[in-house]
């Protein structure tokens, strides 16, 4: 505990990470988004390798954008929800 009060949490390595994953999704996830004026990129999510296991289906859906467009993809996420009527409410 004491070792790590005298860090502020980060090392060089991390650090070079972060700007890595930085540069990585500007070059990549952010020019995809932009270069086909897309609002949201949607995945399925799953339990495992689909490929290995056929019979599986995904379990969840995933939609993600840029920095700053929160307010479109829960209009999406909802009017997909909306459209669908597949969410289950877990049962507790």
């Amino acid at each position: 505990m004491l070792e790590a009060k005298k860090t502020n949490g980060i090392r060089e390595e991390e650090k070079a990470a972060l700007a890595d994953l930085a540069t990585k999704t500007r070059n990549g996830f952010v020019k995809f988004m932009r270069k086909y004026k897309l609002d949201a990129l949607v995945a399925g999510v799953g339990p495992g390798y689909i490929e290995a296991q056929p019979d599986l289906i995904p379990f969840g859906i995933f939609f993600g954008g840029l920095k700053g467009s929160e307010p479109k993809l829960i209009e999406i996420a909802y009017g997909f929800e909306q459209a669908t009527k597949v969410r289950k409410p877990p049962s507790l």
